[in-house]
């Protein structure tokens, strides 16, 4: 089974037209990927490129267009490449002997206020000829000639690995002792794929099971009986958000609770940061626009938790006339007007672009909370459903 994408580490690709982005990228994947050609330009979209890099693990390369693209419909080439920093773990910057220019430069200032490692790649040079200047993390090579470029790449690369990818966290193992009883409610509705599981469950389950955990699956009309059957409580009962108010009239006060929503942005955001920004739906007033962000693009059905349900509990609760809108995608739209943003779980996207969306809507003081964080805000329950994390 393949690593989903996004719990790969994310590799930008950045630099000038025609300074060998793509000639490195297909060095190190060891095919061709990108189109190479000598005519400035030749990248005009993102390409993306999934592969296991050793010892690295499981990655996505983000090969970017030219960053002073002068062809037709350059503007929107270079606004797609800068959009790119926000889900980039690790940037790779591409020169060759003429150094660093106005664009790269601005691009390592974007990278340093994201806090985004990044490594300097001087390109089409045999041996290091010329000081580019002072980086932490630079290498000198040649894509075409140098034999050793892959090994040195690699190298380079380990350094800058996000803690969070070399450990990578628990989704929920690390809330309860192992060998502990977890009871997951997970309804089975139009949303859930035929035969299947939705992901953030599927990867709850796998996380418990490493966690040593005894993890009991049912529906929430089975759930008084599981409670019911256990010969002691559950250590925790993780419920999917849609049925949140169900399952915390059924599960005992004294029983922890929290939903998939929750955990995912512990684990794919900042917990810390969507509570905070759920105490702005009570400020909300009539004719505030509230964004409904989703990381992935979908057929929403008739009773779409994003599209329907959400903005149902975000009117009863306020008793005010909101305007709800929604934007789906990799793109982040002008947030400025915004009264607040309800972000998705992010089971569809790496942790990087989530923590990149909360940075931006910091800078332009637009609160920001989540799926989970706001439907148990809405329903009352939001102190019960976090105090597992208070351990």
């Amino acid at each position: 089974m393949k690593t989903l994408k996004s719990m790969r580490l994310h590799i930008g690709i950045f630099g000038k037209t025609n300074v060998g982005k793509s000639s490195l990228l297909n060095r190190i994947a060891g095919q061709e990927i990108s189109i190479v050609s000598d005519i400035a330009g030749t990248t005009t979209d993102v390409v993306e490129k999934s592969m296991e890099l050793l010892p690295v693990g499981p990655v996505t390369f983000l090969d970017t267009a030219g960053l002073d693209d002068t062809t037709e419909l350059a503007e929107k080439r270079v606004e797609k490449t800068m959009k790119v920093l926000n889900r980039t773990d690790v940037a790779v910057i591409v020169c060759d002997t003429n150094g660093l220019g106005a664009f790269e430069k601005e691009i390592i200032k974007q990278l340093e206020e994201l806090k985004i490692p990044y490594l300097v790649v001087v390109n089409k040079c045999d041996v290091e000829e010329k000081s580019i200047g002072k980086f932490d993390n630079i290498i000198y090579t040649s894509a075409k000639n140098d034999e050793n470029l892959v090994h040195k790449f690699k190298e380079a690369l380990v350094k800058l690995l996000p803690e969070d990818f070399v450990n990578s966290p628990k989704i929920a193992g690390d809330l309860i002792p192992s060998k502990s009883t977890v009871i997951l409610v997970v309804p089975i509705d139009k949303e859930a794929p035929k035969g299947r599981l939705i992901l953030p469950q599927v990867q709850t389950i796998r996380d418990l099971l490493d966690s040593e955990c005894l993890t009991i699956v049912v529906k929430e009309s089975e759930l008084q009986d599981a409670l019911d059957n256990l010969k002691n409580p559950p250590a925790l009962v993780i419920t999917d958000s849609q049925a949140f108010k169900k399952v915390s009239e059924i599960v005992p006060e004294s029983i922890p609770l929290t939903s998939f929503s929750i955990l995912f942005a512990r684990l794919k955001g900042d917990l810390e940061e969507f509570v905070k920004g759920a105490q702005a739906i009570e400020a909300l007033k009539d004719g505030d626009r509230v964004l409904i962000l989703e990381s992935c693009t979908h057929h929403a059905i008739e009773d779409d938790i994003g599209r329907v349900k959400i903005p149902n509990w975000l009117k009863q609760r306020t008793g005010k006339d909101l305007v709800i809108e929604h934007f789906a995608g990799h793109d982040f739209p002008a947030i400025s007007s915004y009264s607040l943003i309800v972000h998705c779980g992010a089971c569809m996207t790496n942790r990087r672009e989530i923590l990149s969306r909360i940075l931006i809507a910091n800078d332009k003081n637009v609160p920001i909370t989540n799926y989970g964080i706001t439907i148990s805000y809405c329903l009352g329950i939001l102190p019960r459903a976090i105090k597992i994390f208070e351990k």
